[in-house]
């Protein structure tokens, strides 16, 4: 009988212990105040409840009072630990007799039990609840020695003591549960929001880039396309689905596509391509693209990250550029061409006219002269190539201009481990120019600078004001440099330091920059590098 009372007791307990636990997984609501100080007051009136609950057999009364007082001050603290032993002591008395030694008892209980929480508050909550309950079993074992309580019954404090014993490895082993439990779901929960943050942080970027990304597998198949898709190259997501990439391709850069990407997947090595893809609306696009390996676990590449930015445009500049150097050269050969032919034919042309007129008889002197008249049409043609155009002035923002070249040139500067510096000190710079001719000028300097550093290096570009209404850009290379005996000479037509050079370049340069009425100087010392100097007159402000 006693036997089916201790498991009613243990089993109303362990409800007691779980009921508000269960209870606060399932209500979502911000932490009381003190929520100490009320759990201690709750375990206080478990302990009540325990103690209407005693077991009684042969005059002897078992209770469990004492375990949610020792798993209180465990997982508690001292304070919600006496509040829950106030109420033990204060129903203890009230049940039955024997004041004094409950009340020296309980307080030589509650005293050692808080001493010994100052000492034991970096345990784990187990590892306390284990010190105190082998510390009551000794205070208990002091206690009925000292006031002589049932000496001679010792199986009853033995049940007594197997009694609280129970009660706290099963409390404990339900709070302990339960915390685990919390724990693991809160950690899942954190680890759910931070994947969604991360998520969604790379879906925006993805989803808002001007950049065409997309993955492929194994198989060669696309398993994701970015939205920038539709916007580049006309198509809509559903369109793009289970599409074979190949036929998106050109069919002349089909073949070296496919070689890339099976490269890739044997090489596990980065790579890069250009290659055109159909629009929607059968035009092609010129796209550069870097490929990215992902490894799996087992070392083996998964997937393929293809980014590919629209170089459409660019191309279209490098054609316009190449295009203008073609007419400046064609230029500057045809005025030094037409130059040197003019000369000596004024000369002969001269003679012959006063050859003609001494010599009336002389036959097919009207013909030499009208064929001499040809050639100076045809001189004059050439000299007309080498004419200054004309230009659209407008007004606009140097470090405008510099970064748009910088961009231009960021893939050739990737490609020789160059790294461009900027270190503007204005904010805005305004000037009255001819943009192209500019873009230009920056162009011709900086594919120098880089073609000096075929190791790599860093190009210095700083960009500031002189005086009111002067701006100067300077740009500094860590390349070879050059003699300064040889500086006053660059600029001059087919003069240059490069094996296929033809000087043209900065010939090129320093009439655009005359032409604007600004100057270009150089400094340079030999394995040192080269920096130079551009002023441009700024742009008034009203």
């Amino acid at each position: 009988m006693i036997l089916y009372d201790y498991v009613v007791n243990l089993s109303i307990f362990s409800l007691l212990v779980s009921t508000p636990l269960v209870i606060r997984s399932f209500i979502n609501h911000k932490p009381l105040k003190q929520l100490h100080l009320w759990a201690g007051v709750y375990a206080g009136l478990v302990s009540v409840i325990l103690i209407m609950l005693s077991v009684k057999q042969q005059g002897y009364s078992y209770d469990i009072r004492y375990a949610p007082v020792i798993l209180v001050f465990a997982y508690l603290g001292p304070v919600p630990g006496l509040i829950t032993g106030l109420f033990s002591l204060m129903t203890r008395l009230l049940s039955s007799g024997n004041w004094f030694p409950a009340i020296v008892g309980w307080t030589f209980i509650m005293g050692v039990f808080s001493v010994l929480h100052l000492y034991i508050s970096r345990f784990t909550p187990l590892k306390k609840t284990a010190a105190l309950m082998g510390t009551y079993i000794v205070l208990y074992i002091i206690t009925v020695l000292s006031f002589h309580i049932l000496v001679n019954q010792p199986l009853f404090h033995l049940q007594y003591l197997l009694f609280v014993v129970l009660g706290v490895i099963l409390g404990g082993l339900l709070i302990e549960s339960n915390e685990r439990l919390r724990r693991i779901i809160t950690e899942k929960k954190l680890m759910e929001k931070t994947l969604e943050a991360s998520e969604s942080k790379y879906r925006l970027i993805a989803e808002n880039t001007s950049d065409l990304i997309m993955v492929m597998d194994k198989d060669h198949s696309v398993s994701y396309f970015s939205p920038s898709h539709e916007l580049v190259l006309g198509y809509k997501g559903f369109e793009l689905e289970g599409i074979e990439l190949c036929k998106l391709v050109h069919p002349d850069d089909v073949a070296n596509f496919k070689c890339s990407i099976m490269k890739m997947f044997e090489d596990k090595e980065s790579h890069s391509m250009e290659t055109r893809f159909k629009h929607k609306d059968g035009c092609w696009i010129e796209l550069e693209s870097r490929c990215r390996s992902v490894r799996g676990e087992e070392g083996t590449i998964k997937h393929i990250v293809i980014i590919s930015r629209d170089i459409s445009e660019r191309k279209k500049a490098e054609e316009i550029l190449l295009q203008s150097e073609k007419l400046s050269v064609v230029g500057e050969l045809a005025a030094g061409v037409a130059h040197e032919i003019r000369n000596p034919l004024t000369t002969i042309k001269g003679f012959l006219q006063i050859y003609k007129r001494e010599n009336h008889s002389i036959k097919f002197s009207d013909l030499l002269l009208s064929e001499l008249e040809r050639i100076e049409t045809i001189t004059s043609e050439l000299l007309s190539l080498a004419k200054p155009q004309a230009v659209q002035l407008v007004c606009t923002d140097v470090e405008e201009l510099i970064e748009y070249t910088l961009e231009f040139l960021s893939p050739q500067s990737l490609l020789n481990n160059i790294e461009f510096k900027r270190n503007y000190e204005e904010s805005k710079l305004p000037i009255t120019c001819e943009k192209n001719q500019l873009k230009q000028v920056f162009l011709n300097i900086l594919k120098n600078a880089i073609e000096s550093m075929p190791n790599g290096g860093e190009i210095d570009i700083r960009l500031g004001k002189v005086g009111e209404d002067v701006c100067m850009i300077s740009i500094k290379d860590q390349g070879c440099g050059i003699p300064e005996e040889l500086l006053p000479r660059l600029g001059q037509p087919f003069y240059s330091l490069k094996e296929k050079g033809t000087g043209l370049g900065l010939m090129i340069c320093h009439r655009i920059i005359k032409q604007h009425r600004g100057s270009i100087t150089y400094k340079s010392r030999v394995n040192e590098g080269t920096l130079i100097e551009i002023r441009l007159p700024m742009t008034k402000r009203e």
